[in-house]
Parts: C-alpha cells; sequence; structure tokens
C-alpha cells in the first residue's frame, strides 16, 4: 500500500522525494526516475487481436449472404464457385481488419499531436512536457483548465477549485488546501490532493508527483480503459441500415428468381446457382473497405491542413456545417498583441516599434508632456502583475506565456524599463491569477519595508477599485470617468483590446477578493492592437461563398470586436454588435431573433456560449463552435463540431472537442469543412459508381430467368468484375481532389439521404445501360453461331468496360469528367490501364480461361465492347448536362 502522503506535512513530501519545490529536479534525475518507474502513462485494454478483429469483419448482413451462397455452391459440387467465394469472404475481411487497424492507429497517432501539456519546474525554471514524462518528484503548476496530469501533494495553492467528479463521483468542485488531513479521510475529502485525471476549474497550484502512471488512483481503478475511438459516423450506420434493406431485396428477389425458374420447369440445381449468381451479384463486396479507407485519408489530408480529428463523426459533419462560431484573439487575428497606445496621466502616448522586439520608443501625442511621472507607474504595473517571462538571447527578446502579457513587457522596455531588475526589487509575494467572472489579475509585491497591491484588467472592474488617478506630476486626483472611457472607446474604435491599471498599499500578507474595493489609484490604461489573419479574411470570404455564417464570439470589448468584424467581413453594417449583458437579459424568443441576426457577440461570458450555440441549433443550424477554456467545454461538448485550440487550448477544451488546431487559425476550420464536403463527396462518387453495377448483374441474372434462357454470366465471373473493378477502379476515388467549387455550393442537409433522387436516378440509368449492353451482346453472340463461354466473356467485358467508362463521369456528380482537370488523379488513370491489362489476361491467359470459363474473342466483338462504353460515358455525360446545365457552362 502506498504511504499515505494526504496526511503528511508538505515539507515532508518533498524531503521524501528528495526535491526542492523552488528549483524541481533536474534532467539527469529525471531521465533516471522515469528509467525506473516507466512513463506517465495508464495502460489501456490490449486491442483485440488479428483473429479477433478478422471475425468482427464477417459480422455484416450481405457477409452473411456471401457465406450462404458459398455453401450453397459447394452442396451442390460447384468446388470452384465456392472456394473463390469464400476467398473473397476471407479476402474482404483481412483488408477490413487491417483498414481498421491502420485506421485507428492513424486516428491515435493524431490524438498525441494534442496531447496533454503540464507546466513543472525544472532547473529552476518553468517550463512545459508532455504529460507522459513526469516523475515522481516533479513540481508541477496547476492553472485553470489544466487536467491535473498525475496524483499531486499539493505545497502551495491559491484559490483552487477542481472538479473531481469522474473520480469521486461528486458533481460539486471541490476546494482545495495545502494542509494535510487524516489519515482516514476518505478520496472526497483529501483535500491536500489533487488526483490524474481531474479538472482544474479555477485558481493556481504547485504540487509534488507522489504517483505516477498505473499507481495513480485512476490507474488503480481504470487500468482497463481502452480510450481508442470508434471507427463509427453517421454515415456508416446509415449505410448499416442500407446494407438491412439490400440483404431483404435480395433474399426476395433470389426467391422470387428461385420460384419462377422451377415454375418455368428448370432443375432445382440450376435456379439455385442462379440465385448464387444474383445474391453475389447484387452485393458490393467493396463498399466498407472503401469507406474506411476514404474517410482515414481524409483524417490525414485534413491533419496536413492543420485540423486533428479527434471522432471519426466529425469528418461527415464537417460537411454539413451551417454556422461556425469562433473566437477572436489568436484565432481570427494574429495573437501577436502588441501594445500601440497609452492614455496615462490624462494625457495619450504612442508606442511605436510594431512587433520588432529591440527597437521602439514612447512618444507623445498631441499636447502630452515628454515627461509624464505617471508613466513609469503604469509601465510597472504591467511587469509586476503579469505572468510571461522574457529573456535575452543575442540581438532579440525571447517570450514566454501568454501572448498579451508579451505586449505588455515590449511596452516596458521600451518605456526604459528593467523587466528582471524591476521584478527582483519588488519580488511578489501573492497573486490572485486571472478569472472570467471577476475580469482582472492581481499580485501582491514587496515595495520596501511594505506590500503594493497591483490590478491589471477590464476597465470596468478596475475603475470600479479606485478612488483617485494619477495625473501627469504624480500627485493623486479625482478620477475623470467620462473621459477615461471616452479614450478607451476611441482605442476599441481602432480595433484595440484596452486594459486598465491600478495599484495601492495593501497591509495584509495575502489578497483576498472580497477585500479588494475601493482605495486604488487608477494608473491609466495600456491599448494594444492584434491585427486581423490575412488568411482568415480569405477563409471569411470562402466560408460566406458556401453557405456557411461566421459569427464572432469574444469577450473583448464591443467596439474592438466590432473594428475586426468590419475588417473580416464578418456579419453586415445593421446587424450590429450584442454584449454578454444583453444577451443575459433575453427571453427566448428575442433570442432566437436574435440569433438570426447579430454575427458579433462581445463581452461574452464562457457560459453564454453555450446559450448561443443551443439558440442556433433550435433554428436548425449545424453548429461548429470554437474553445480555448475550462468554461468551453460545455459548448464545445453541445456544438455538431467542437473546435478546441490546439496551442493555447485548456486540456479540458480539448477533450471535448471533436477536433483540434494545431494553429489556432480560422483559416483551418474553414479547410477542414473543405476537406469534410471534399471526403462526403468521394464516399458519394464510390456509392454512385459501384451501385449500377451490382444493381446491373442482379437484373442480368432475373432477366435470364425470366426469359428461360442461359446466364449471361456466371457466380464466379461475377464476383471477379466486383473484386477486381473495386480494387483497381472504385478505390481510386478515394484519392479524387477537391472540387474546385466544393466551398461555392450551399451546406448539405443533415436528414439529406446517401442517395438523392437526381442521383438514384442515374445509378438507374447506368445500371440499365450495362444490362441492355451487356444481355444484349450476350444475344447477339449467340445469335451469330458462337459459344455460350464466349458470349459470357463478351458480357463480363461489357460490365468491366463500361464501369471504365461510367468511372470517369464519376469524378464528378455534376461536372464533366473533363473539366476536374483529366489528369488530376494519376491513380484513377493507373487503375483503368491495370484493369484492362487484367481483362486481357481474363480474355487470352489460358490460366484465367480455365478458372473462370472465358475464351478468346474476336476484334469485331471488342468494337461492340467499345462502343457500348463509350455509349454509357455519352449518355450519363449526357444527363449530367441536362439536370445541371448552370454548372457546365459555369466550368
Amino acid at each position: 500500500m502506498s504511504r499515505p502522503w494526504h496526511a503528511s506535512a508538505a515539507d515532508e513530501c518533498l524531503a521524501a522525494f528528495e526535491v526542492d519545490a523552488a528549483r524541481g529536479l533536474d534532467e539527469n534525475e529525471v531521465a533516471r526516475r522515469i528509467a525506473r518507474d516507466g512513463p506517465n502513462q495508464i495502460s489501456g485494454k490490449p486491442p483485440a487481436g488479428p483473429f479477433a478483429r478478422f471475425l468482427t469483419q464477417l459480422r455484416e448482413p450481405l457477409i452473411y449472404i456471401l457465406l450462404a451462397a458459398g455453401v450453397l455452391a459447394l452442396a451442390l459440387g460447384e468446388w470452384v464457385d465456392a472456394g473463390v467465394i469464400f476467398l473473397v469472404v476471407l479476402i474482404n475481411a483481412i483488408v477490413g481488419a487491417a483498414q481498421e487497424v491502420r485506421a485507428q492507429a492513424a486516428i491515435a497517432a493524431l490524438a498525441r499531436q494534442v496531447a496533454a501539456l503540464t507546466s513543472v519546474v525544472r532547473n529552476g525554471e518553468r517550463t512545459r512536457v508532455a504529460s507522459s514524462a513526469l516523475v515522481a518528484g516533479d513540481i508541477v503548476l496547476l492553472d485553470p483548465g489544466d487536467r491535473v496530469p498525475a496524483d499531486l501533494r499539493l505545497v502551495r495553492v491559491r484559490d483552487l477549485t477542481v472538479d473531481e467528479s469522474m473520480l469521486t463521483g461528486e458533481s460539486l468542485p471541490v476546494a482545495k488546501a495545502a494542509d494535510p488531513v487524516a489519515v482516514e479521510a476518505a478520496l472526497g475529502e483529501r483535500l491536500c490532493m489533487a488526483y490524474a485525471g481531474s479538472h482544474v476549474l479555477r485558481g493556481r497550484a504547485r504540487g509534488v508527483v507522489v504517483a505516477t502512471g498505473g499507481r495513480t488512483e485512476v490507474g488503480h481503478i481504470a487500468a482497463l480503459i481502452d480510450a481508442a475511438p470508434l471507427l463509427a459516423t453517421p454515415l456508416t450506420r446509415r449505410l448499416a441500415v442500407f446494407s438491412n434493406l439490400m440483404l431483404w431485396i435480395i433474399v426476395v428477389l433470389a426467391a422470387l428468381t428461385f420460384g419462377v425458374g422451377l415454375a418455368r420447369g428448370e432443375t432445382v440445381p440450376d435456379m439455385l446457382m442462379a440465385a448464387v449468381a444474383l445474391a453475389v451479384g447484387a452485393i458490393p463486396e467493396g463498399l466498407p473497405a472503401a469507406l474506411t479507407i476514404t474517410l482515414a485519408i481524409g483524417v490525414g489530408r485534413m491533419a496536413r491542413r492543420a485540423a486533428v480529428i479527434r471522432r471519426l463523426p466529425a469528418v461527415e459533419a464537417l460537411g454539413s456545417v451551417t454556422v461556425i462560431c469562433s473566437d477572436k484573439t489568436g484565432t481570427l487575428t494574429q495573437n501577436r498583441m502588441t501594445v500601440t497606445e497609452l492614455l496615462v496621466g490624462g494625457f495619450g502616448y504612442t508606442v511605436e516599434g510594431g512587433g520588432s522586439p529591440k527597437s521602439g520608443r514612447i512618444r507623445p501625442g498631441a499636447g502630452a508632456p515628454v515627461a509624464n511621472a505617471a508613466l513609469a507607474p503604469l509601465l510597472s504595473a504591467g511587469i509586476l502583475c503579469n505572468d510571461a517571462q522574457m529573456r535575452v538571447e543575442g540581438d532579440d527578446y525571447v517570450f514566454s506565456g501568454d501572448p498579451t502579457e508579451w505586449s505588455l513587457l515590449l511596452a516596458a522596455t521600451r518605456g526604459g524599463l528593467d523587466v528582471e531588475g524591476l521584478r527582483a526589487s519588488h519580488p511578489r509575494t501573492d497573486e490572485l491569477p486571472f478569472d472570467a467572472r471577476y475580469q482582472y489579475m492581481a499580485t501582491l509585491n514587496r515595495n520596501g519595508d511594505g506590500q503594493r497591491l497591483w490590478l491589471k484588467g477590464a476597465l470596468e472592474r478596475v475603475l470600479g477599485c479606485c478612488d483617485s488617478a494619477l495625473d501627469a506630476n504624480g500627485d493623486r486626483v479625482p478620477i475623470d470617468s467620462g473621459a477615461i472611457h471616452a479614450a478607451a472607446e476611441a482605442m476599441a474604435a481602432r480595433g484595440m483590446r484596452v486594459l486598465a491599471f491600478a495599484c495601492g498599499p495593501h497591509p495584509a500578507d495575502r489578497i483576498e477578493r472580497d477585500a479588494i474595493g475601493k482605495g486604488l489609484v487608477f494608473l491609466g490604461l495600456q491599448g494594444m492592437v492584434d491585427p486581423p489573419r490575412d488568411e482568415a479574411m480569405a477563409a471569411v470570404a470562402r466560408c460566406k461563398a458556401a453557405g456557411i455564417r461566421v459569427v464572432m464570439i469574444t469577450g473583448d470589448h464591443a467596439t474592438t470586436a466590432a473594428g475586426i468584424a468590419g475588417a473580416l467581413g464578418i456579419g453586415s453594417e445593421d446587424s450590429g454588435v450584442m454584449t454578454g449583458r444583453e444577451l443575459a437579459a433575453l427571453d427566448e424568443a428575442a433570442l432566437d431573433a436574435a440569433v438570426g441576426r447579430v454575427s458579433v457577440f462581445a463581452r461574452v461570458e464562457p457560459e453564454q456560449k453555450l446559450r448561443l450555440v443551443e439558440a442556433l441549433q433550435a433554428r436548425g443550424e449545424v453548429v461548429a463552435m470554437t474553445g480555448d477554456g475550462v468554461n468551453d467545454a460545455p459548448a464545445l461538448r453541445q456544438a455538431d463540431i467542437g473546435v478546441a485550440m490546439g496551442q493555447g487550448g485548456t486540456d479540458v477544451a480539448k477533450e471535448s472537442a471533436d477536433m483540434v488546431l494545431t494553429d489556432d487559425n480560422f483559416a483551418s476550420i474553414e479547410a477542414a469543412v473543405e476537406e469534410g464536403r471534399g471526403v462526403y463527396d468521394n464516399l458519394l462518387k464510390f456509392i454512385v459508381w459501384t451501385l449500377p453495377t451490382n444493381f446491373a448483374e442482379g437484373v442480368v441474372i432475373m432477366v435470364a430467368v425470366l426469359a428461360g434462357v442461359a446466364l449471361p454470366i456466371t457466380p464466379l465471373q461475377i464476383l471477379w468484375i466486383n473484386m477486381s473493378t473495386v480494387l483497381l477502379l472504385g478505390l481510386p476515388l478515394a484519392f479524387e481532389p477537391i472540387e474546385r467549387d466544393v466551398m461555392t455550393r450551399p451546406p448539405r442537409a443533415p436528414s439529406e439521404p446517401i442517395l438523392t433522387r437526381a442521383l438514384t436516378a442515374r445509378v438507374v440509368l447506368a445500371g440499365s445501360l450495362l444490362v441492355v449492353g451487356a444481355f444484349g451482346l450476350f444475344e447477339r453472340e449467340l445469335a451469330a453461331g458462337h459459344s455460350v463461354d464466349y458470349a459470357r466473356t463478351a458480357a463480363v467485358n461489357v460490365f468491366v468496360f463500361g464501369e471504365m467508362a461510367y468511372l470517369l463521369n464519376c469524378r464528378s456528380l455534376l461536372h464533366s469528367w473533363w473539366s476536374v482537370g483529366v489528369f488530376s488523379n494519376l491513380s484513377l488513370w493507373a487503375g483503368i490501364a491495370g484493369m484492362a491489362l487484367l481483362q486481357l489476361a481474363f480474355t487470352y491467359a489460358p490460366l484465367m480461361q480455365a478458372a473462370f470459363g472465358s475464351v478468346a474473342i474476336d476484334a469485331a466483338s471488342w468494337g461492340d465492347i467499345l462502343l457500348i462504353g463509350a455509349l454509357v460515358n455519352l449518355i450519363v455525360g449526357a444527363e449530367k448536362l441536362i439536370r445541371h446545365p448552370k454548372r457546365h457552362r459555369q466550368r
């Protein structure tokens, strides 16, 4: 049994692990301990073995028909037919199992790209490491939104509240403390412990790792948890329903064929083989493998465009998105904040130098004095009430931390202040981390023999804590709230984010939120610019063209949000901006009207995002929602597509999301929607391509039985057609490039069936052409005196070359095949060439002739086969032209 760390004092725990809370471990000691204890990972349930995966592939309704057909062929003594049917089932199961393994491995690899990082202290410096690299004795720093990476004995706590419901079942968050508790305390009562898997809701803490991996509490309970995602999507579920429907249709048609044949005087064995042929022909054997491969290719394409899919249903849902709700900072903007304006002592100043680190100066504005005694306190507040770090490397500064806080340090250096020197002379003794509910951050710093409180945050909050302001001479004067608000509004109108600063003496050794009230001195404003991303502007325009509405939801000032939205082209002049306060006052009817009109929501609390998502969904919208904070998790889960930020997002947000952006860029969301539409297009192309052949093969058998003539194709030949064409002709459709106009089409309705009426009509048209061509040529060859085997060989080639010709028309479901780029998919042409060579071998190679009953055919027959293929291509192309004339003219 492990030591009861919750009953030990913090100093005892640190001593037991031979670590200093301020310096942490060094890298050599980390390497030694990880070699001894292993990585900080919980071993999941072992994956299913090869045989179990193989058996899973056989649990498909259509596979049952193939197996039954094989058994019937075996009972009738058709050893070759039975052997090939079972071989097809075997190959299909092996390919399906292999693709499942590859797809799951690909998703697992992508998941590792967004694996949780943890803040630790090593060698006296704060750094970020993979959670799996933690060892016992590591000093971990917890911030709001973090997932606790291992079992920690807390040694320093500040307003820490943790959600432990996944471990204890208690729904209420737990307020933590550093003091030890009784040995017999229950898990939920161990307030000085933070357990792996729980989530930090508020506050900060420092703790020492006491258990990692399987030795953690969650490791004891959940050692067999298997977090591998399931390869199931709404599309594949609809296809499962489709497969069940096909199962009954095939069974009924096979039984009908058998019965009609017997009524016409045919023998039972012949009719059983006809039923087998019909069943084998009507089954799209390659469909499951094609779906998995296409989805896997799409997931890989999205990852290359910085969108990591965590759940496969997101691939399909992306094609239906009608509204994208996006945060502003870092997603629509560059997240390179730079302070450009100051209001200090009642005067305005310009900070010059742009984003270049070691350049720039602070220049007085119109009428402002060169010397302003209030300037140094304002810039000092930006240094001391700040968690970002800055160090010099060569001629540049290197920053770590929040980009907004970087800009404050950079502005201070341009004002001539020494960041490290000021922090050394004013050491921090306590802090209140930023909390969205309070909209400020506070620190307590030693100032000589006393202590001073520094406050940074939203103007409304900071100004409410002040009863005076500093003038340019450094004297305390009454606050001119109107002038300050006017200056802030003017900055925000120029697209700036505005922060307010204050300070004052503080007699206590700790900061309590309830104790922060009137009595502080207002120091001034710092206005910073985060320019819009150039690529975001183009992405917003492309979304509009695709019928996708973009909504900005931000915590920034309404005027700032409106400025950025206007620059990006979000919304319209009359759509206006709505604040969180206005949003809170709306009833459901008013909210419904607002979300239909307003495209910019500012000063929005994280909890209000959920209400906005629900209101949009109630209007029938398919919503993609971005988020990065712990409070964004409910909205991310509720959205049809939850999108988390990979760089700035919290662990909670990432775990709640369907997709993670590795570059935190809005353009990557638009790219993912484009890829999602392309994936669905390619899946649909394969389905529309493969079904006519299955339809035609089944109908040919039925027509032959009803007409009382020999079967134009045998079960063995049908299997040859289906499997060879799927591999060489069908699967290359998964590699079709995204069509150029995919983002000019309206979103696909979620209720839209797999096959629309138009596509169903095309499947029937193409299938009918194959039926007429194959059956007609079969009868013509018989009438010309050729053998049944000769006629069947010609019919098989009609199917294959007809599929080749039809395949070209399936490269686009709307446009002519040459308009998408004749050689834009070389794998398709390689497949056509390979299939043509295989058919020559099928027709002329003695081994193939012996296996499939084929014979050599003459040039005249080849001429008829190629003519039928050309007619299939032309007639289907004409149908597309007639049905979509505008699309063809646009191209």
